[in-house]
């Protein structure tokens, strides 16, 4: 992995950034490059994206620019359970997710426990991948849990090592 994925693996549970790891190195065997592009994200940033196509009382008027429908605290992102990948070709990302690369990401992903956004219905994000322990979205009790403890409360409702004491993957 880069340098840029390498800082960005550094921010999230450490297990997760194994596993995306784990994911890379399979996938650089088969000639495939990725880069972490998101990791942690302030609650400041996810409302900035869930603002992206939407009006001030966060009403949908150009759906073309809506890149999430996850207010902040609804994105496992906030709680540094989740990375966005992407397929990096001749140093750029591919989007296109008709690139046959991102069926394959998806699969090793999946192959090293990570769920993967591009299996949900209503708003399929290939980028996204996120640890097989958690619930598909943070639960009121996780923010709960941010609000009382910090990060290291969320962790270990789901048994993670927190990150006090985490130990490098």
């Amino acid at each position: 992995m880069d340098s840029l994925s390498e800082a960005r693996l550094a921010e999230v549970e450490p297990t997760l950034a194994a596993r995306v790891r784990k994911m890379a190195d399979q996938l650089s065997g088969e000639g495939i490059s990725i880069r972490v592009v998101q990791s942690l994200r302030t609650w400041q940033e996810q409302a900035a994206l869930y603002a992206k196509g939407r009006d001030a009382d966060g009403n949908v008027v150009d759906k073309s620019q809506v890149v999430t429908n996850a207010k902040p605290g609804s994105s496992w992102h906030n709680f540094a359970l989740a990375v966005d990948v992407a397929p990096f070709d001749g140093g750029i990302p591919d989007w296109n997710i008709e690139h046959p690369a991102w069926k394959r990401i998806v699969a090793v992903g999946e192959s090293v426990g990570l769920v993967s956004g591009s299996t949900w219905r209503t708003f399929p994000d290939w980028p996204h991948f996120q640890s097989k322990e958690i619930p598909v979205s943070p639960t009121a009790e996780d923010v709960i849990a941010l609000n009382n403890e910090g990060i290291d409360g969320v962790w270990s409702r789901y048994n993670f090592t927190p990150p006090d004491t985490a130990i490098s993957a």
